[in-house]
Formats: structure tokens, C-alpha cells, sequence
């Protein structure tokens, strides 16, 4: 990769904030369809397990993107991938506004998870072209904020709006064509080099000196994973069975709080060391699941956001946790390949074991489901402060930057 020359202030600024929104906007679609898949079930007749069926293929898209086209932008330029980002989410917003159908629905999910992924990373490497100081952390932030806005935005809209299946994809996709246009008077920040082609074949290996790093990390990796698919696909389901509530913006809204509380942790953390991050997330993250399976048995609403809160805490200081206990052992030439390998494994257990329960839930209900589910997800994070607090020598947090 070629470096170009940093861009005047005021380019400067007028070009973070065009990426920033445009990471919120990605973001935004990608929880849209959250707190709609309730009224796609009522109006579709398919089962939670088609419903988590459509949410992995979202999942497994995106990873598929990351690791064929994570870094094409490195060597044809930022704009022309933002810009091929953009127009593919363009095509999924308009097969969700048409989408009468699962395969519609399947197909918008698929294209958009795709888009999604090839944005997540070429906005990722912009931001940090543009701004190396807050870049980090607009990185960081920047991705949980767009979720939350988009559960909730949607939640509002389909709850006290018009048009509930579509006024959300139109307002999106209007957003999305602005940017495409906007997009080529970015400064570009990288020189066209060779090996394009060569870039797109996925790069998995696990340096020797971060395997017991990345052992140890997995657990509550897994942990945090699982309870952010989980909350993606099914959580509005589990409302209404559990409390008989019907209200769209309940969905929308537990989205909304577990990704700002994940945040808020990412923020507030973001210069302690990671294995005192990772105890304390693994401690919070047990602790809101178990909150929330009280919540199910007492049917109560407000635990249920109470609960999401203190899960929302574990949520980001587990990610962040585990990302910077490993990123930092893998050599310049390593870190891909480490990373690669961190999100295979991550969006794995995003996607695999929502479906599993959508699955499950057929025969023994989604309430049971959940339970068991959720008894998972507290033995994952209690093995990952066992094996963090036994070990023998602290987790190596070599890596200082926000971006770790």
C-alpha cells in the first residue's frame, strides 16, 4: 500500500464526517431488520428457525467479505470499494422495500451482509487514513452507535409510522445514494498498487507466541458473540413470549441498549490493561445473562432492559478485551492472518449457535431455549474468569493504541 499526502483540515474534517455517518449508516442497516422480523413472521408465516436461517446468512456474508475483499482497498484505492459498498447495500435496501417473500428476504440479507463487511473494513482503514489520533477510536464507537440507531430508529418507525416494511429501507436507501455521489470528492488516501487479485484469497494462521493469548480470550469471545446473535435474531420473539408485549420498539430497543452500553464500556475502559478488562466483563456479562433469564421467568419488562444494560457492559469489554489481548503478539507481516482467523471463529459463534436455538425453540419452545441458552453463555464467561484469574502470567497487553 501507497500512502498519499494527509488532506488540508478542512478536507479533513468535512471527510471524517462523511465517513463516520457512512459507518453509522452501514451500521443503521444492518439492525434495521431486528425489530421488523416479528411483522415478517406474522406477514410470512415462517417458523424461528427460518427467521435465525435469515439472520446467519446476513452473518456468514459479511465474514465472506472480510475475508476475501478486507483488503482490496489497499490496492485499488478507498473510494472505488466505499463507492461498490454502497451500490450493493443500495440493491439490498430495495429488495427488503419489495421483499414478499424468505428468499427475498434471504437474498437482501445476504447482499446486504456483504456490503456491510466490505464497508466495515475499507471505512476502517479510511478513518485511520484520515485521522490517525481519533480514528482508533471512532473505529470503536462509530460501529455500536450505527446499531443502536438502527434498532431503534426502526422500532420507532415501524411502531408509529407509516409503511412499517419499508419506511425504514426508504429512508436508508436515500442516505446511501447521497453518499455514493458524495463519496468521489473524498481525497483518496492510498496509491493504486499491484496485487489485487492476490489480495482476495483468505489468509487464516494463528502465530505460535498468540495461540494461549487467543485460548484463553476465546471463551469470553465465544461468550459475547453468542448473546450478540442471540439478541439480533430472536430477541424480540423472546419478548413477546415471555411477556406477551407486541410493541415493535421493544425489539428495536434492547438493541439499542446492549450496543450503547457496549460503547459506553469501550470508552471507558479504553486504557486499562486487557486481562483486567476481560475479568471484569466476564463477571458483568454472567451477570446480565442471568438477569435476563430471571427477567423471562418473571415476565418483567424493565429487567429485561435492566439485564440488557449490565450484558451490554460484558458485551464491549469482552470484545475489546479480547481483541487487545492478541493483536498485540502477532507481527506486522502476522496480523491479518491473526485477525482472520479472530473473526472466523468470532462470527461463528455469532451466527451458529443463534441458529441452533431458532432450531431448538421448534421442539422445546423458546422459552426452554433460552434458559438452556442462556446457562451456555454463564458457564462460557465463569471457565473465562477461571482461566484468567489462574493463569500464571498476566494476558499480554502489548498493544496501547485504541485500535487494538
Amino acid at each position: 500500500m501507497s500512502s498519499k499526502p494527509m488532506p488540508s483540515n478542512l478536507s479533513q474534517r468535512s471527510s471524517l464526517t462523511f465517513l463516520v455517518i457512512t459507518v453509522l449508516t452501514f451500521l443503521a442497516a444492518s439492525s434495521a431488520p431486528t425489530p421488523l422480523y416479528q411483522v415478517y413472521q406474522d406477514n410470512l408465516h415462517f417458523s424461528a428457525a427460518m427467521l435465525t436461517l435469515i439472520f446467519a446468512v446476513y452473518a456468514v456474508s459479511l465474514l465472506a467479505a472480510l475475508l476475501t475483499v478486507g483488503s482490496l482497498s489497499d490496492y485499488v484505492g478507498r473510494k472505488p470499494v466505499i463507492f461498490v459498498a454502497l451500490v450493493l447495500n443500495i440493491v439490498a435496501m430495495l429488495l427488503f422495500i419489495n421483499a414478499d417473500s424468505t428468499a427475498c428476504l434471504i437474498a437482501a440479507r445476504a447482499l446486504q451482509g456483504f456490503a456491510t463487511g466490505t464497508a466495515t473494513a475499507v471505512l476502517g482503514a479510511t478513518l485511520l487514513d484520515t485521522d490517525r489520533l481519533r480514528g482508533p477510536m471512532l473505529n470503536s464507537l462509530a460501529p455500536m452507535l450505527g446499531m443502536a440507531s438502527g434498532g431503534l430508529g426502526s422500532g420507532l418507525l415501524v411502531e408509529y409510522a407509516p409503511w412499517p416494511t419499508q419506511l425504514i429501507y426508504f429512508a436508508l436507501l436515500g442516505l446511501m445514494m447521497l453518499q455514493a455521489l458524495y463519496v468521489w470528492r473524498l481525497p483518496e488516501t492510498v496509491s493504486r498498487i499491484p496485487g489485487a487479485l492476490k489480495s482476495l484469497a483468505p489468509t487464516l494462521h494463528v502465530p505460535k507466541q498468540a495461540r494461549r493469548a487467543l485460548a484463553l480470550a476465546m471463551p469470553l469471545n465465544v461468550a459475547v458473540w453468542a448473546l450478540g446473535g442471540f439478541f439480533s435474531s430472536l430477541a424480540p420473539s423472546l419478548v413477546r413470549a415471555a411477556t406477551g408485549s407486541t410493541s415493535h420498539l421493544i425489539g428495536g430497543g434492547l438493541v439499542a441498549v446492549i450496543t450503547l452500553s457496549g460503547a459506553v464500556m469501550i470508552y471507558s475502559l479504553r486504557e486499562h490493561p486487557a486481562d483486567k478488562v476481560m475479568r471484569l466483563s466476564a463477571v458483568l456479562l454472567a451477570t446480565g445473562v442471568a438477569l435476563l433469564l430471571v427477567a423471562v421467568q418473571s415476565a418483567s419488562l424493565w429487567l429485561f432492559f435492566a439485564a440488557s444494560v449490565v450484558a451490554g457492559l460484558g458485551f464491549g469489554g469482552g470484545f475489546m478485551g479480547s481483541v487487545r489481548s492478541i493483536v498485540g503478539l502477532a507481527l506486522p507481516h502476522e496480523r491479518a492472518g491473526l485477525m482472520s482467523a479472530f473473526y472466523v471463529l468470532s462470527y461463528l459463534a455469532f451466527c451458529l449457535p443463534a441458529l441452533l436455538a431458532g432450531n431448538l425453540s421448534r421442539e422445546f419452545g423458546l422459552i426452554a431455549t433460552t434458559d438452556a441458552y442462556g446457562a451456555l453463555i454463564i458457564l462460557l464467561a465463569v471457565g473465562a474468569l477461571a482461566g484468567l484469574s489462574w493463569q500464571r502470567t498476566p494476558v499480554p497487553n502489548i498493544c496501547k493504541t485504541d485500535n487494538c
